[in-house]
């Protein structure tokens, strides 16, 4: 008795819509592309269905012998050589080598040029936006430095406190440890008056 789990799968595996190798592992089948062999030992009878994806094809342009339209295969080469130089235009724009100018004409070109619009419109924003962010580091370094310059500037006000307590230290008088200078200067004046 054979044990029948192998899934005859058609080939590509990514053409299907859903994940064939996680469908066969959950239902304990292994994968064998059907293009590949013409046997079908052990095929399995219960298997998941699966379906195709839809692919939109591309336009494709087939000239047979004899039937050639001259008018309009001479149309298509104009249009495209058209949207080909509006490609290279901006391609130069973008090198730096020409102006960033509207194509014109061609589908392409046009759909470049608006894309390359829309980043030189956030090139010109974000390049404004750090301009003002530079003026404001400017503007904030000088004020770090004249508060630095501030702080490093002896205390005149402390320097008199300190000589007012000295001369009322020497003469033995009390006052308060965080007296005002006015009150130290009172004091001192009163001690000279005495």
């Amino acid at each position: 008795m054979s044990n029948k789990n192998i899934w005859y799968l058609p080939g590509p595996f990514h053409q299907y819509q859903e994940d064939v190798k996680a469908l066969a592992k959950q239902n304990g089948l292994r994968i064998v592309d059907a293009n590949a062999t013409e046997s079908r030992d052990d095929e399995a009878e219960d298997v998941p269905e699966v379906t195709v994806r839809q692919v939109d094809s591309a336009p494709v342009l087939l000239i047979a012998a004899g039937g050639i339209d001259d008018g309009a295969l001479q149309e298509l080469i104009d249009k495209l050589s058209a949207e080909r130089v509006g490609v290279i235009r901006l391609i130069e724009a973008v090198e730096g080598n020409a102006p960033l100018e509207h194509p014109g004409a061609g589908e392409l070109p046009i759909r470049l040029f608006d894309a390359l619009d829309a980043v030189h419109d956030i090139i010109i924003s974000v390049t404004g936006e750090r301009d003002n962010l530079a003026g404001e580091v400017q503007s904030l370094n000088a004020e770090i430095e004249r508060l630095k310059a501030a702080a490093n500037q002896p205390d005149e006000s402390a320097e008199k406190i300190a000589g007012l307590k000295a001369q009322l230290d020497a003469a033995n008088v009390t006052y308060r440890a965080n007296a005002s200078v006015e009150s130290l200067e009172k004091a001192v004046a009163d001690l000279q008056q005495a």
